[in-house]
């Protein structure tokens, strides 16, 4: 099942997200399987502000233990995370759901 988790960074926060990214991304790598999509949300600037993944997990406790156990939220950058399940209608380019 889909998921997309919404992740908007704490104000003042680039330094620890700066800091914590190399083991996000070696989270991430070590999860790979789950992963669709991931990437980080841009302010006006181009500067990251958040974070959006799109999931492939059994069901939402996976996919809210995920979000839960990235080295971004264990450090406390994130103000807000949001999980919630997701059709996937097109992929790809091509439709895959109707």
């Amino acid at each position: 099942m889909h998921f997309t988790i919404q992740c908007v960074d704490k104000p003042d926060s680039l330094e620890l997200r700066l800091a914590t990214r190399p083991s996000h991304l070696e989270y991430l790598k070590a999860n790979i399987a789950k992963l669709v999509l991931v990437g980080p949300v841009l302010d006006g600037e181009g500067k990251p502000r958040g974070s959006l993944y799109v999931v492939d997990v059994a069901d939402r406790a996976e996919a809210e233990a995920l979000a839960a156990n990235d080295p971004y939220a264990r450090a406390g950058l994130f103000e807000s995370v949001v999980v919630r399940p997701l059709r996937i209608v097109f992929k790809d380019g091509q439709q895959v759901a109707g």
